[in-house]
């Protein structure tokens, strides 16, 4: 295995780099965080950036999936908006199981960084379960109707599609019997309920659907086999370098935080318990980016990753509520305040990153899902 970037992926990323220096910025007061959301994704797109890994034939550089790795480390390192639903997930699963006319329909408005697209898979009683889902879909003629709730559905406010599963056959198993549909947002009978979060942001959602009718030309794949496409779906969502990179930009401030403070007189960084926790994290980081570069690998070698996914995803999302712990304890009781208050380390960043990474571990499948995926695929143990 050689995860070494070549001079060409080295020299882009730097470019990426230098990019989001210019470009990226927070919105200021009175600002819609959104539009400014969008509106550097739409500078992405025009670059090719958003799509870089897609086939030329759909508006992709057809860029290998080392150089899709180099972009997606530079742009998780500066927490830019940098990948979407659409680009990351959605347009990957369809370019796999659509028929030509939905590559046709939905694929060119997401390389245009136009499309919004929402997930709808978790429901209330199916989450980490997630194949216990009950949301029906019945056939009437050429359509499909559709009733049941999602919940936790990321920017269902803000999407213009949604990627839909539901129940077609009540009496298959459980991880059959389930059909995958490409819904539109504004279609009649779709109701968005907002839930915000501990730190007072509106990102989740609840989606009702009741009595909504959707043509047969939604249903993405073979009718019952939907439970196969989303676990393709999943491993694009669980696969990417930003669970662990994404917290990489925190801990260097954490570092720098620990050398330039001092109490008694020394840095922080002299008291030998900061300085081991400290060393412990970065080295943490390290083997949460060989895994993530070994994923990338296999995808570059024609390797399909399932477990390595669930290795990288589980390890990322509990090494940021690591780093969020030890961030509060070294900052003491400043650490907990939160941003906006003029005392606050780092601005609030790791008291926010504490309330924001104890949802890491549950979002786009739990720990325990992630180890039942280890154990099982990975080292071939019975189910208990």
């Amino acid at each position: 295995m050689d995860f070494a970037y070549s001079p060409e992926e080295e020299a882009f990323r730097q470019e990426v780099e230098a990019f989001l220096k210019v470009e990226l910025r927070d919105p200021e007061d009175g600002e819609d965080a959104w539009e400014v959301r969008r509106t550097f994704i739409k500078k992405l797109a025009a670059k090719g950036w958003l799509t870089l890994a897609w086939p030329e034939e759909w508006g992709g550089k057809g860029a290998g999936h080392m150089m899709q790795l180099a972009y997606n480390e530079a742009v998780a390192y500066y927490d830019a908006p940098a990948n979407d639903i659409g680009s990351d997930r959605v347009g990957p699963t369809i370019m796999l199981y659509g028929t030509e006319e939905q590559k046709q329909r939905y694929l060119p408005p997401i390389v245009s960084g136009d499309a919004v697209w929402c997930q709808g898979f978790s429901e209330p009683e199916a989450g980490s379960d997630l194949a216990s889902l009950q949301m029906r879909a019945t056939e009437d003629g050429d359509e499909f109707v559709i009733n049941g709730s999602k919940i936790w559905t990321s920017f269902a406010h803000k999407a213009d599609a949604i990627i839909l599963l539901a129940r077609t056959d009540p009496d298959a198993p459980k991880h059959r019997g389930i059909s995958y549909f490409l819904v539109d947002m504004d279609t009649p009978g779709v109701t968005v309920r907002p839930l915000v979060d501990m730190i007072g942001r509106h990102q989740f959602n609840e989606v009702f659907v009741e009595d909504v009718r959707v043509p047969r030309e939604t249903l993405l794949g073979e009718k019952n086999r939907g439970w196969y496409i989303a676990t393709a779906t999943l491993d694009f969502e669980r696969s990417g370098i930003q669970r662990v990179i994404g917290s990489m930009r925190s801990y260097d401030m954490l570092v720098a935080y620990a050398n330039e403070t001092k109490r008694n007189g020394r840095p922080l960084s002299a008291n030998a318990q900061v300085r081991a926790k400290l060393a412990d994290l970065k080295i943490e980081f390290e083997v949460g980016r060989m895994l993530s570069y070994r994923v990338a690998w296999m995808q570059s070698q024609s390797i399909v990753p399932n477990y390595e996914a669930s290795v990288s995803k589980m390890y990322g999302s509990e090494l940021a509520q690591r780093l969020a712990n030890a961030g509060v304890r070294i900052m003491g009781l400043g650490g907990q305040l939160a941003p906006g208050s003029p005392w606050a380390p780092l601005l609030g960043r790791f008291e926010e990153l504490y309330i924001a990474s104890s949802a890491l571990t549950v979002a786009a499948g739990t720990s325990e899902i992630q180890r039942n995926i280890i154990a099982g695929r990975g080292l071939g143990l019975p189910r208990g």
